[in-house]
């Protein structure tokens, strides 16, 4: 097992082959310039005494006396070739490395680039297979991804002693290798025996890794390449991986930091909304959220269950959109807050005079105009009786519910209203039901109903189609019947999801 540290010297300017740039002429594995026809007879005749010739004698005309040819233009063309042969090898290294940097930069999101630094890592050593870890925030190595290993591989490589692994190595904040290589883990006495041990099960032979680091962030990940057999790569090939890391590094750590800030800003949206449903007697609920992200949307949606205190409940979804009707992606993370406190006061009203629905939606309009002017929001919200199964509601520009019996599924019909804070005065009248034994109440946002069809109208129709058409065991069951309807619902954006994905079930015992 070898490891490579940086050098405490760095190299003369001069110097080919230096630690930032390839040299186009010095390619590894290739010879320097040699000295040319003409310098070797310059030293021949500084050798010799003047006037006295150092080699045969000129025969007339200055050509040897022997009458030979004179084999000098071929020796001159010998080294213009070799010099050409590395020059192109040398392009050939340049092309090859600029398409493998430019898949990196058109990589997105973190998941893209890891895959693309162990795809592009592979191709330039001439491996098989590949292994990454980024180094957590606390220290230590998160969990491992693979390319050409399966996940019991990956699992199974991941029991390797720390004091063994290659990837701890790599991960170091002192002490931190340029590289790692064997030729033979299995035979390599240098490694640890869980290691040889893994790599004789897993066939795997030769190995080259790399540290991605940078100055400023320190180690961000350890990439580990294998072969199928004894092997290593060639110091042209290493050079390739070497400075395709120091592109690759750089990369990462912006990508590693969009990551952070976007777990923390989806572990706050989701803080705005229940960690749990209440479970009443003779009421079954469950819900999913697919948040979009808030460099994309638009909005921010929310969903809530709420027991009220004469034992009935209170469902709603809604949506609050950004900084008035132009609004665009910038205007999502003001959208979410603005919907924390939307939900917040509409739970208020909800405990107050949650049995009409028409009067809590009202009060939320008042107060959406008074305190969010720039904002509108859509909604729903049902008063049920669990015990009854009775259920009253109403609608501000949102979309109909879904009622799904024995027999199909069929739409709530809310009357036409438009959204909470679009007009000086909102109203709109409630709608009455009983449902039956069994059957279920499907509330969304628009989001889910623009994921299921080509414009909202055929979402629509196709949630409900596929509704009615899910299977017995899946019907009876909320929690599995929201999973059923947002697989079924292919996502239809060639881009990122600009609409969060909200969907609440609620079935009658």
């Amino acid at each position: 097992m070898t490891e490579s540290h940086p050098s405490s010297t760095s190299p003369e300017p001069g110097e080919p082959c230096g630690t930032r740039g390839l040299s186009v002429l010095d390619l590894p594995g290739f010879p320097g310039p040699t000295a040319g026809p003409a310098e070797e007879r310059d030293g021949e005749e500084q050798a010799g005494a003047p006037g006295e010739p150092s080699g045969p004698a000129d025969g007339p005309g200055g050509g040897p006396a022997d009458g030979s040819v004179d084999g000098s233009a071929d020796d001159r063309s010998a080294p213009a070739a070799g010099v050409q042969d590395r020059l192109a090898g040398r392009l050939s290294d340049f092309t090859s490395l600029h398409e493998h940097t430019e898949l990196l930069v058109r990589a997105r999101g973190l998941a893209a680039t890891l895959d693309t630094v162990l795809a592009s890592g592979t191709a330039l050593l001439g491996a098989h297979r590949a292994l990454l870890v980024t180094a957590l925030p606390g220290g230590g190595p998160s969990q491992p991804i693979g390319h050409g290993l399966d996940r019991a591989s990956l699992g199974a490589l991941e029991t390797v002693p720390a004091e063994q692994s290659l990837v701890a190595r790599l991960l170091r904040e002192h002490d931190r290798p340029d590289h790692v290589h064997s030729r033979d883990l299995a035979g390599d006495p240098a490694i640890g025996a869980r290691l040889r041990e893994l790599a004789t099960h897993l066939g795997l032979g030769g190995c080259y890794g790399l540290p991605l680091a940078t100055e400023e962030d320190g180690p961000l990940a350890a990439a580990l390449w294998f072969y199928d057999g004894p092997g290593e790569p060639t110091e042209r090939q290493r050079e390739l991986a070497d400075r395709y890391g120091e592109v690759a590094a750089p990369l990462l750590a912006k990508q590693l930091e969009a990551e952070r800030v976007r777990r923390t800003t989806e572990a706050l949206r989701r803080g705005l909304l229940p960690d749990r449903l209440p479970q009443p007697a003779g009421l079954r609920l469950a819900a999913r959220l697919v948040p979009a992200g808030l460099d994309h949307s638009a909005g921010s949606d929310w969903y809530d269950a709420i027991p009220l205190p004469d034992g009935t409940v209170g469902l709603t979804v809604g949506s609050v959109s950004g900084d008035g009707p132009g609004a665009g992606p910038g205007s999502a993370p003001g959208a979410a807050a603005a919907m924390g406190r939307v939900r917040a006061a509409l739970r208020a009203y909800a405990v107050l005079e949650g049995e009409d629905p028409v009067s809590v939606l009202g009060d939320l309009e008042l107060l959406l105009k008074t305190t969010e002017p720039t904002r509108s929001a859509t909604a729903v919200y049902a008063w049920v009786e669990p015990e009854d199964r009775r259920i009253t509601l109403a609608g501000a520009g949102h979309c109909p519910p879904v009622l799904v019996t024995r027999y199909g599924a069929e739409f709530v019909e809310t009357s036409l209203s438009a959204p909470l804070g679009m007009l000086s005065c909102w109203e709109a009248p409630g709608v009455e039901l009983t449902a039956g034994r069994g059957d279920t109440l499907l509330l969304y946002t628009e989001g889910l109903a623009r994921r299921c069809g080509p414009t909202l109208h055929a979402g629509q129709a196709n949630l409900r189609r596929a509704a009615a058409d899910a299977p017995r065991d899946v019907r009876i069951d909320p929690d599995r019947l929201c999973a059923h309807l947002l697989a079924v619902c292919p996502d239809r954006g060639a881009g990122p999801a600009t609409d969060d994905l909200m969907l609440l079930a609620a079935r009658f015992g």
